[in-house]
């Protein structure tokens, strides 16, 4: 069976290795790295079997890409914690959305009004959007980037109609398709990133209902998510361009 890799980090400058990923069902780490191959070296190493490979591999790449602990324990705080670091987040809070759709749009009265008409109402004086304008008026940069699936599910195009909302906040707001997601290796998770050093992980049930929001401040943790930002931002295209690309596309 294919394992389910997820990539850590690296701290190579061009991209390549060494790099450490970590495998999502049983929690094992695979570390890539140049080949030890000199006789003598491998000679001198303990406990080598047969079948093993040694790598070699620069000691910053495990300490800023490695575990830190065996088992993580969550972190998990309410909404209204949650609400607050919208209001106090200092530079920049970013949104990787990549649900098929979300229960709290779909409890929304504005989402059977978009399944009628086609268009997401917009109310700029919703809390919400009153709050993100005073931070982006404020200098701060708030931004989203949301995976759609082909052909795109009900809740994805009610949140493509509502961008316009999003937008008329100052938000940075961009679209990508799901293989394009995949071609450049976008994990499933769904997150927020505060000033690039916190992490709010979205837990949702099977039913898309939020069921807990993890805090996540582990330096190489929060370092993997922003990479993880850095690369949907630059394969995504702002959400209006991509309304286009979907009415080429249907």
């Amino acid at each position: 069976m294919t394992r389910r890799l997820r990539f850590n980090g690296t701290d190579s400058k061009n991209g390549g290795c060494p790099a450490v990923h970590e495998d999502l069902d049983s929690g094992e780490i695979i570390v890539q790295g140049a080949p030890l191959t000199d006789p003598d070296d491998l000679a001198r190493l303990q406990h080598f079997g047969p079948h093993d490979v040694a790598v070699v591999v620069p000691r910053e790449l495990l300490v800023n890409h490695g575990p830190k602990e065996i088992v993580r324990v969550p972190q998990i705080i309410g909404a209204e914690e949650f609400g607050r670091l919208f209001k106090t987040f200092e530079h920049s809070a970013w949104h990787l959305e990549t649900r098929g759709g979300y229960a709290s749009d779909r409890e929304d009265p504005g989402y059977a009004e978009f399944l009628k008409s086609g268009m997401a109402p917009c109310d700029l004086d919703s809390e919400w959007c009153v709050n993100i304008r005073r931070q982006t008026d404020d200098g701060k940069y708030v931004g989203r980037v949301r995976v759609v699936d082909s052909p795109p599910s009900d809740g994805q195009r009610f949140l493509l109609s509502y961008a316009r909302c999003n937008a008329a906040t100052g938000e940075d707001v961009r679209n990508l398709w799901r293989e394009d997601a995949e071609r450049v290796h976008l994990p499933s998770e769904d997150f927020w990133i505060f000033d690039s050093r916190l992490v709010a992980m979205l837990h949702f049930d099977e039913g898309d209902a939020l069921r807990d929001i993890e805090i996540i401040t582990e330096p190489s943790e929060v370092l993997r998510f922003c990479q993880v930002r850095d690369a949907a931002v630059h394969a995504s295209v702002p959400y209006g361009q991509f309304a286009a690309q979907l009415g080429a596309k249907g």
